[in-house]
């Protein structure tokens, strides 16, 4: 069944000029009405908590901001930013956990919120934990994407190098980048839903779950393409750097905003309508990640090759740079970046 609205967020932490601890989170969302159809080019409303111990527990953060969609329905913004309502987002205790964050959105721009979503951060945000260290190590390295590694043995570094935060949603997967998981499977294998990674479901194949086993990704059973280009022609920053479960649609959106009309690896899956329904997008680097390990030649739940994957490379939609796109062999698992202007796979996803 489509729902009503699908509000997809990706929080990671911004970096600084300096060498302080940032105070900030940045947090993107694709904004849909009632209806489905993307909030483009308007001034929507956001008011953001962030819940100690649990969904029902005691909100210690509490602020509110007006941002405007772009032609694709992103929103971008910084938890820590906006007006204060409650508390103090710099005091913060990130190691007296758990900690939730809700989300309560306004299409029309005011603070009549109809859209809500409560997701728990599921790993410490590392850098803000790292002021409460007692005896902090030395930094540590950068991450394979050349991301800032995390603050000493006491605040390892994600498995990708970043230094984020991972949330799963309740309506929808929404997940942030920079866990400490390794391997990158953080999902249920099944759950109270009847549904089981490797299901036939909703226009292709489930291959993450989140918390709830309600929620989660589906592949396309197909590929959309066995040779395309990332690029539309020319080099661009499209700024779609999000690398973690949930950021693709986002990354999906930036990417055709930025490079329009054509055929390229975004636009293909942006415009698919597959299976009854049109939100499919390319998946982040975390995302084709999760395909290989779950329902590709990872093997990691045993299921097999059930999506029926090429033994080739496909592409992501996390830019690495100007020219450069992150890419996976889903037959060996192997993550690096292409010239935008290569040739390769492409397989479509959406969330349920």
């Amino acid at each position: 069944m489509k729902k009503l609205y699908t509000f997809l967020a990706a929080i990671l932490l911004t970096a600084t000029t300096s060498a302080q601890v940032p105070e900030k989170m940045s947090y993107q969302a694709v904004v849909r009405d009632a209806s489905g159809a993307l909030v483009s080019e308007q001034v929507v409303g956001m008011r953001i908590q962030i819940i100690q111990g649990s969904e029902f527990g005691a909100s210690v953060y509490v602020e509110t901001q007006t941002p405007t969609t772009n032609a694709n329905g992103l929103v971008t913004l910084e938890i820590g930013a906006g007006t204060v309502i409650t508390g103090s987002f710099n005091s913060i205790e990130w190691d007296n956990g758990p900690y939730f964050i809700e989300t309560e959105t306004d299409p029309t721009g005011g603070s009549n919120y109809s859209i809500i979503g409560n997701s728990q951060l599921l790993s410490v945000p590392y850098a803000l934990y790292a002021k409460y260290a007692e005896n902090p190590g030395p930094q540590g390295p950068a991450g394979n994407d050349g991301a800032v590694g995390a603050t000493g043995p006491q605040g390892p570094a994600g498995a990708d190098g970043q230094g984020g935060v991972t949330t799963a949603g309740t309506n929808v997967t929404i997940t942030g980048s920079g866990t400490s998981l390794d391997p990158y499977v953080v999902n249920a294998a099944s759950g109270t839903c009847g549904l089981s990674i490797g299901d036939t479901y909703q226009g292709g194949i489930i291959f993450y779950l989140d918390a709830s086993g309600c929620h989660g990704l589906i592949a396309a059973p197909t590929d959309q393409s066995a040779g395309i280009q990332w690029y539309n022609g020319s080099y661009t920053n499209t700024t779609a750097f999000g690398s973690c479960v949930g950021c693709g649609d986002g990354n999906t959106s930036a990417i055709v905003y930025s490079q329009g009309a054509g055929s390229y690896a975004a636009k293909i899956c942006y415009d698919l309508f597959l299976g009854g329904y049109s939100d499919w997008y390319l998946p982040s680097k975390y995302e084709l990640n999760l395909m290989y390990e779950n329902i590709g030649q990872g093997n990691a739940l045993g299921l097999g090759n059930v999506g029926g994957f090429a033994d080739f490379n496909y592409w992501s939609s996390t830019e690495n740079d100007t020219n450069n796109a992150w890419f996976q062999g889903v037959y060996n698992g192997l993550q690096n970046y292409y010239n935008k202007n290569s040739n390769t796979y492409v397989r479509a996803i959406r969330v349920f």
